[in-house]
């Protein structure tokens, strides 16, 4: 799994730990993955870590190779890790040069954390792959956009994966989280609340009111649908996307 630090990727870890998984924990740097490792193996579950950067194909290969030499098997692969644009910085209009860094991470990177561990799901019969995508590839922000553009451009991928490697039983399928509250989200409606002059909750509270469950979904409330996909719940289940937005989108 990837992308494990605070909020959704120690969400879904814990969530899939408690469903009886072992889990390698792949984030750049060891004080992200270290605290939740601890947490795994305190619900008696096994966890490795290793420092990854998705965009270094060897350290792909790295983490997933470790997953299978400790654990004798592969059978899910999670793509947690994102990268999106600094919505700090102000910019006028379109600009690709925002868009690089989200592209090198949530496409090349992502695809190459799942083309390393494809072999390994191959030799165990099949499996999982889960893409964590986004909201805002139905309702896409100029803030974002090279975000928004990189999770479509995943989206797309997922489907093209889910014919391909559908033959090898390896299921390919996305969650798509809309806001979620906590963490970087907390931080950029401060940030909207002092350009608009208004506090953070309220901010908050007009965007839970764009949805039909006026609620802002936590981190532990999307892990399920993740623990959905991973799950033999899924198995005749692929190159789907399962909305996670309180009814932001409708299908």
């Amino acid at each position: 799994m990837s992308g494990i630090g605070p909020g959704m990727g120690r969400a879904i870890a814990l969530e899939l730990a408690r469903a009886g998984a072992d889990l390698a924990l792949g984030a750049r740097r060891e004080a992200s993955w270290a605290p939740v490792a601890a947490e795994v193996e305190a619900l008696g579950r096994r966890a490795i870590g290793v420092s990854t950067d998705i965009t270094e194909p060897d350290q792909c290969r790295r983490l997933v190779e470790a997953a299978a030499t400790d654990f004798g098997r592969l059978d899910v692969l999670v793509n947690n890790a994102f990268a999106e644009e600094d919505w700090h910085v102000p910019f006028d209009g379109f600009d690709p040069a925002r868009w690089r860094q989200p592209i090198d991470v949530n496409v090349f990177g992502t695809l190459s954390l799942s083309q390393a561990a494809v072999p390994h799901l191959r030799a165990t019969g099949g499996g999982s792959i889960v893409m964590i995508t986004t909201l805002s590839v139905r309702n896409p922000i100029p803030l974002l956009a090279g975000y928004a553009a990189s999770k479509r451009a995943l989206t797309t991928a997922s489907h093209v994966l889910a014919k391909e490697l559908g033959p090898h039983k390896i299921r390919v399928n996305c969650v798509a989280p809309g806001h979620i509250r906590g963490g970087s989200l907390d931080e950029y409606f401060a940030w909207v609340a002092d350009q608009r002059g208004i506090t953070p909750e309220a901010v908050a509270d007009e965007i839970a009111a764009q949805n039909p469950l006026h609620h802002l979904a936590s981190p532990e409330e999307i892990a399920p649908a993740v623990l959905f996909f991973a799950s033999d719940l899924s198995r005749v289940i692929t190159g789907q996307t399962l909305d996670v937005n309180c009814g932001r989108s409708c299908n």
